[in-house]
């Protein structure tokens, strides 16, 4: 792409969210006590298909880039008592979830939740397989810092079923990771793999950032190369979102040593030449997977979806967040529990779950959330059988339509006289500022600094 069209799509930059979820997390509101969320647990249809979140907030290091719920520590006791909290919610979940529900995904987030002792692991692992149902061919995935990984943990993770891992790789640059705080040489990423697949685990994904101090388009080409070289199912190559004002150890970062958005545009670009030269096919704004990986299936089927973990090939009943700050969704509305680990705590102990904000959905809202994922899935949409599908008009997003003819007569978007939206796959990371214009909560937001810019 040359450098004209590059610049004429930065000029569209802005502040906008990520769409992991609609309406987005900086929207859900405050709920007392746990009575809605126990409504929402039985009222799942009889035998429901479940996917679990499991949070683990902690890490032994604090990552300057981060901005995850997370907090630090250097002794194992805070891990160990959350882990048993964990337990406890797991007892509870069993006592409203029926039998005849089936687990089909499981994934443990953070934080790190490689810091889990191998027995503690194991320990949540027995109690869902003991207390709930799961699937006969589950995905049951974990995010890994490749600096904690042991021959134990890979091990349990092996044993209790684990058949994903999705690695924190972020930059194999040393002097990249010394300026973010995360000291990894390529060489730990490489054992870590070598462990795994000799415990028979196979399925890969490898995050990346790009945006981070010191990125040039050389180190990012000798990233990706070094990242093939240990063959991953998936790479997901995210911008690094540098939001100060929202997390402070962001502070810590040579703000002057950042690449500007021309940088970063081209950084991304040359991430993602390189791994579809290798054969990895285009997934959404920011991933890549092999050909014949489910989620490139999921993506040619129509049927890839998006959550608060990326992209993701679940389409479940119910996604059910378990730990502080975890977020679960079901067909009327986003539970997120208490952020805080005080307040997490009081509730499980006291026998409450740890709901604390509830966003309900409204017909609207899932007409919207609907087109929003399926630009941020497929880049096109039929936005007229949209509307009628959920009771609305042909013509009720005529105004949003008619708001993005200037990304038409720049032919980064097209839409046919029957309402039918494609956006330029070449402009892929304008899709999150195309999806804004469908967010109705946009025009109202007074949070826009939560927000980092598309590119």
């Amino acid at each position: 792409m040359t450098n004209g069209i590059r610049d004429k799509i930065l000029t569209y930059d802005r502040l906008v969210p990520r769409y992991t979820s609609y309406p987005t997390a900086p929207h859900f509101k405050a709920i007392e006590g746990d009575g809605k969320y126990r409504q929402l647990l039985t009222s799942l249809p009889d035998g429901a298909n479940l996917s679990l979140y499991l949070h683990v907030p902690f890490c032994s290091k604090m990552c300057w880039y981060c901005g995850c719920h997370t907090k630090i520590t250097e002794r194992y006791s805070p891990v160990e008592d959350y882990a048993h909290l964990m337990l406890r919610e797991i007892d509870m979940l069993a006592d409203v979830i029926p039998a005849s529900h089936s687990i089909q995904n499981i994934h443990f987030g953070g934080g790190s939740p490689g810091l889990l002792r191998a027995c503690d692991f194991e320990k949540i692992m027995d109690r869902i397989g003991s207390k709930l149902h799961i699937g006969a061919s589950p995905d049951i995935a974990i995010e890994i810092d490749p600096r904690g990984v042991t021959e134990g943990r890979a091990a349990a993770y092996a044993a209790s079923g684990v058949n994903r891992i999705s690695l924190g790789v972020q930059d194999f640059d040393d002097k990249v990771l010394e300026a973010v705080n995360r000291v990894q040489p390529f060489e730990l990423s490489q054992k870590a793999v070598t462990l795994f697949r000799a415990h028979g685990i196979h399925k890969f994904n490898f995050d990346l950032l790009y945006g981070l101090p010191h990125q040039t388009v050389e180190n990012m080409e000798q990233t990706i190369d070094k990242a093939l070289s240990l063959d991953p199912d998936r790479i997901s190559l995210f911008g690094y979102a540098h939001v100060p004002w929202m997390k402070k150890h962001m502070r810590l970062i040579d703000e002057t040593a950042l690449p500007d958005n021309h940088a970063r545009y081209d950084l991304f670009e040359t991430g993602a030449r390189k791994l579809q030269e290798s054969g990895y096919v285009a997934i959404g704004i920011d991933h890549f997977a092999k050909k014949d990986d489910p989620m490139t299936i999921a993506l040619r089927n129509g049927q890839l979806h998006r959550n608060f973990q990326g992209y993701t090939t679940e389409s479940t009943d119910a996604l059910i967040g378990i730990g502080a700050s975890s977020i679960g969704k079901f067909a009327d509305g986003y539970v997120q529990n208490a952020v805080a680990m005080p307040h997490y705590k009081d509730a499980i102990l006291g026998g409450h779950f740890a709901a604390q904000k509830f966003c309900p959905l409204s017909n609207e809202d899932k007409l919207r959330g609907d087109i929003i994922e399926r630009l941020m899935c497929d880049f096109t949409v039929d936005i007229a059988d949209m509307c009628v599908s959920h009771g609305y008009p042909e013509n009720y997003l005529d105004a949003e339509l008619n708001e993005l003819q200037r990304f038409v007569e720049d032919k980064f978007i097209s839409i046919t006289k029957e309402r039918t939206l494609h956006i330029n796959p070449l402009t892929r990371q304008l899709v999150r500022v195309v999806c804004s214009v469908f967010d109705a909560y946009m025009a109202k937001a007074s949070d826009m600094p939560r927000h980092a810019k598309a590119i």
